[in-house]
């Protein structure tokens, strides 16, 4: 107290040197208060930010460590120097100006609401710092920490807004909040993506559901493709033809969601397809086309194991192998279905460790369908897709080697079919 008398009285003597009979309830003697008060507060600003500029960063640039570059990438030094202006502001004001005066009132209120701003935007900085190091660590492949991130600068934005009511109204802060509690269905309706994020952010951090990266499929929004971001209230995913899609955080919990990244981290990338064999192009092997297929490097082996078997069986039933209708003979689609599975067994870009197959599956109108199922090595989606159609590409050139067709509607067959027809003539005369 007597600090600001001592001081007031100093800055009134100086005046009356410049403006006779000058006093402190005179208007002017308070107009010129506040601008020698905005000046002081200037001209610290630009002093500290200047330090801050000359040794804060050059000591910042000397050091290894990356929290002290990243927190001044983030802005938190320079948003930390308006603190002092703020201080000045606040300590002076009761200097100069009596607190009985209405701008006294105005200078501290305003100093108050300056530092916490000030504070607020520092703290963001703070935390975008925090958010920057987690992403660049190896945690950042476990879990997201976007979503708490941005509720913690709500939580705070939340906190300073009641603050900033208070003191402009002059009441206490609990005593806002508790007549907030009016509005709490109007709040719940606002604030309603925000909440159901914020428990769809703890069920994908608790359960570790997806992370930035993960390639997912979302049907119901037509989502195909890599997660950008995993925020409070908004997912960013990037689809595979570069456009950009945004949905609600909590679809990710509450909508069936495809994640890629068991395949990513798995040994491969399956291969589930079939080809639609004509049916009519099945047929019993005689000993041509068993001779014909016991050339083939991956069938010699086979043929000659299975013709083994058949010989036992035969004998034990004592069956004459030139019975038709009671020995059991080879067939072109088993042999082909045995070259298949000893192809896929030693092709190169086939994980031999899971699961390889070759099956049938229930006839249908198309024919029989003959399915290939095998995890390719190759898991970007270039690659895979060349394996997988080099696999086929082979599997469709041997259909005529075991004389196999494979099913489709062709037109020209029909065009074909009603060439070979006879065309009825027609009497002279008649039409």
């Amino acid at each position: 107290m007597e600090l600001s008398d001592s001081g007031r009285a100093l800055f009134q003597s100086f005046l009356e040197k410049l403006i006779p009979s000058i006093n402190p309830d005179d208007t002017m003697y308070k107009l010129l208060a506040a601008a020698v008060i905005v000046t002081i507060a200037l001209l610290v600003y630009i002093v500290v930010r200047l330090l801050v500029n000359f040794y804060a960063e050059r000591l910042i640039k000397k050091t290894k460590s990356g929290w002290d570059d990243a927190l001044l990438a983030h802005g938190f030094f320079t948003r930390l120097v308006h603190l002092a202006p703020a201080l000045t502001i606040y300590l002076m004001t009761p200097v100069l100006i009596e607190e009985t005066g209405l701008l006294h009132g105005l200078l501290v209120k305003t100093s108050l609401l300056y530092m916490m701003y000030t504070a607020l935007l520092t703290i963001f900085s703070l935390l975008s710092t925090l958010e920057y190091m987690y992403n660049a660590s190896y945690l950042a492949n476990r879990a997201s920490i976007t979503g708490f991130i941005q509720v913690g600068k709500l939580m705070f934005s939340i906190l300073v807004l009641l603050l900033s009511i208070s003191i402009i109204i002059e009441r206490n802060p609990l005593l806002i909040l508790s007549g907030l509690t009016a509005l709490a269905a109007v709040l719940l309706l606002i604030f309603r993506d925000t909440i159901l994020g914020f428990v769809a952010g703890i069920q994908i951090a608790a359960n570790r559901m997806f992370k930035n990266g993960d390639w997912i499929q979302l049907t119901k929004y037509e989502v195909d493709g890599e997660i950008q971001e995993i925020g409070l209230t908004n997912v960013k995913v990037q689809n595979w033809d570069m456009t950009i899609s945004t949905l609600p955080t909590y679809s990710l919990t509450n909508e069936a969601v495809k994640n890629w990244r068991g395949m990513e981290e798995s040994g491969g990338r399956r291969i589930k397809r079939a080809i639609y064999i004509d049916i009519h192009s099945i047929k019993l092997c005689d000993d041509a086309m068993l001779e014909r297929f016991g050339k083939i490097r991956y069938l010699s082996e086979y043929i000659d194991k299975k013709l083994n078997e058949l010989r036992v069986y035969h004998k034990d039933y004592d069956i004459d192998e030139t019975d038709l209708l009671n020995s059991r003979r080879l067939t072109n689609i088993g042999t082909f279905r045995a070259y298949l599975q000893n192809y896929l067994s030693k092709h190169p870009k086939i994980n031999q460790s899971l699961t390889y197959m070759v099956r049938q599956l229930p006839p249908n109108e198309l024919g029989l369908p003959l399915e290939l199922y095998c995890f390719s090595i190759e898991k970007s989606w270039t690659n895979y897709e060349s394996v997988q159609a080099e696999i086929f590409d082979h599997v469709l050139a041997m259909l005529d080697t075991f004389d196999l067709r494979a099913y489709q509607r062709d037109s020209h067959i029909m065009v074909a079919n009603r060439a070979e027809k006879p065309t009825m003539t027609l009497p002279a005369g008649t039409s």
